[in-house]
């Protein structure tokens, strides 16, 4: 019943570690393959690069709540909305950017 899950090639899942650079800082970001995948995809999407796209979730959560715990589950979570409704968070991500 979960195989579709279980048999899935462990690249999927393994451990990529990226540099980027967070408002003048440089830092590191751990996901798994498939998640870099995705924020690829919607970084694409949006006509930025990867870390400029983290660096911006990064800098507006941080506008939102006032600080950032667990920044590597936020990305992941930005990822699942992403994957649930690609098309209509894209649209509202656009219609944000042109204010």
């Amino acid at each position: 019943m979960c195989e579709i899950f279980a048999k899935q090639p462990q690249q999927n899942y393994q451990f990529i570690t990226r540099s980027i650079r967070i408002d003048g800082h440089a830092t590191s970001v751990k996901l798994e393959s498939s998640f870099w995948l995705i924020l690829e995809e919607i970084a694409a999407a949006q006509d930025m690069t990867v870390p400029k796209f983290i660096s911006t979730v990064y800098q507006e959560a941080l506008k939102h709540n006032g600080e950032v715990n667990n920044f590597a589950s936020l990305l992941r979570c930005a990822c699942l909305t992403y994957a649930r409704q690609p098309d209509e968070t894209i649209e509202a991500a656009k219609q944000q950017l042109a204010g």
